[in-house]
């Protein structure tokens, strides 16, 4: 079932918004101060690109102090917008019955997208 979820998942939409976070966290990359989201926005990107048969695993450095700035700067300039986003589409796949298992997918990314550092989808 994860196989072929994740197949009609890459094909409607989730190879390009793996692509995208790539491109933008490559982009953030090119400033130094920028490398530690700019890592955290590929491997978002590449969560994306199968998300089924995954599930949320936290580091065991998940609540350190620098881990702690890390996401809430993340939350203040990126993560509360992609995290929108995710809930926005979760929302609209899940009014039909055949979305449901998308929406819970965009709901499991929504969590990452806001606080990606000490978690990881696994």
């Amino acid at each position: 079932m994860s196989l072929l979820g994740n197949i009609i998942w890459l094909v409607f939409g989730g190879f390009i918004s793996g692509v995208g976070y790539i491109v933008g966290g490559l982009t953030i990359c090119l400033t130094i101060i920028g490398i530690p989201f700019g890592l955290q926005a590929v491997k978002l990107g590449i969560a994306t690109f199968t998300p089924f048969g995954r599930k949320i695993v936290e580091d065991e450095k998940a609540n350190s102090t620098l881990t702690t700035i890390f996401n809430v700067i993340w939350l203040i300039f990126f993560g509360w917008e992609i995290a929108l986003v995710h809930l926005i589409h979760g929302l609209i796949l899940a009014i039909t019955i055949i979305g449901l298992p998308f929406a819970k997918q965009h709901f499991k990314l929504m969590i990452i997208a806001l606080l990606p550092f000490g978690r990881n989808l696994e």
